[in-house]
């Protein structure tokens, strides 16, 4: 089976703050994008393990790879004893704020769930995917949605506009557990969670560049000025809509001008920064 694992964006990113077990309770408001993974799995009847490639260099450690995660945690809970070729050819930029290992995760569940004829419900899955990674249970659902807690509370929203998405990101990625174990040390940016969602509801590109923000992009670009020269550049051009995605390092700029995306995008490449067009999902 080959089966599409899509990234996405934090239109928003809000930390309400630490909770006991060390992990940060988030408001974030979400968007699948059609950029996407390829995920090739195939059922191995004689394999004494199942085992994970990639075509991209920087993922060939794959040893605590979240798909291998999934599967395992897939296995735990239906015991089935298939295993399992998992083939990975990569479009989303690795260490970006995409989602694509926890997207890459969930693709892989539903792929099993189907192939192996489990029944497990979406809820079933989340309940699973939750265990995995944070945004494993989004990418179950893959629909714009205000996602809470961390990340298992999932509340689909309306977007009226198929906005255009161009995401430049810095070659130098980051990590996550490093940007979030400094996040406390920073002011906080004032993010209007609700009036992101009511900007995407009605159309209101103004209110939606008017509420957006992420907590997590100043002690990102502590750690990678880029971030900050990449999403100056972008207002410059005359892009409104413009905020980091996740943990960094991808910024990214909504627009309802293709060509107007285009013609960054290819400015942008010419930079040497790693540059991807594309359309939210609606």
């Amino acid at each position: 089976m080959i089966i599409k694992s899509y990234a996405k964006i934090n239109l928003s990113l809000k930390v309400i703050g630490l909770r006991p077990d060390d992990y940060h309770d988030l408001q974030m408001v979400m968007l699948p994008l059609d950029l996407f993974d390829a995920i090739e799995i195939e059922k191995m009847p004689f394999s004494p393990d199942s085992f994970v490639t990639c075509d991209d260099i920087e993922l060939a450690n794959l040893k605590e790879n979240l798909c291998k995660k999934s599967l395992e945690a897939m296995r735990a809970k239906y015991k089935f004893k298939d295993n399992f070729t998992i083939r990975i050819h990569k479009e989303i930029p690795f260490a970006s704020g995409l989602g694509g290992g926890s997207s890459n995760a969930a693709a892989v569940m539903l792929a099993v769930n189907q192939m192996l004829h489990l029944k497990a419900t979406n809820e079933d899955l989340i309940e699973v995917g939750k265990t995995v990674g944070a945004d494993v249970p989004f990418f179950l659902v893959n629909k714009p949605a205000l996602v809470e807690g961390i990340g298992e509370r999932i509340t689909p929203i309306k977007v009226k506009t198929q906005y255009e998405c161009l995401i430049v990101k810095p070659q130098q990625g980051l990590s996550t557990r490093e940007v979030y174990a400094i996040s406390d040390k920073f002011q906080k940016a004032r993010v209007d969670t609700d009036g992101v969602i009511k900007g995407l509801a009605n159309g209101d590109d103004t209110l939606i560049a008017k509420s957006l923000g992420n907590d997590l992009m100043l002690p990102a670009e502590s750690l990678l000025p880029d971030i900050g020269v990449v999403y100056d550049s972008l207002c410059k051009d005359g892009f409104t809509i413009v905020s980091m995605s996740g943990s960094g390092s991808s910024v990214f700029a909504l627009s309802r001008d293709n060509h107007k995306c285009h013609e960054a995008a290819k400015k942008y490449t010419k930079q040497g920064y790693i540059v991807r067009h594309c359309k939210i999902l609606l």
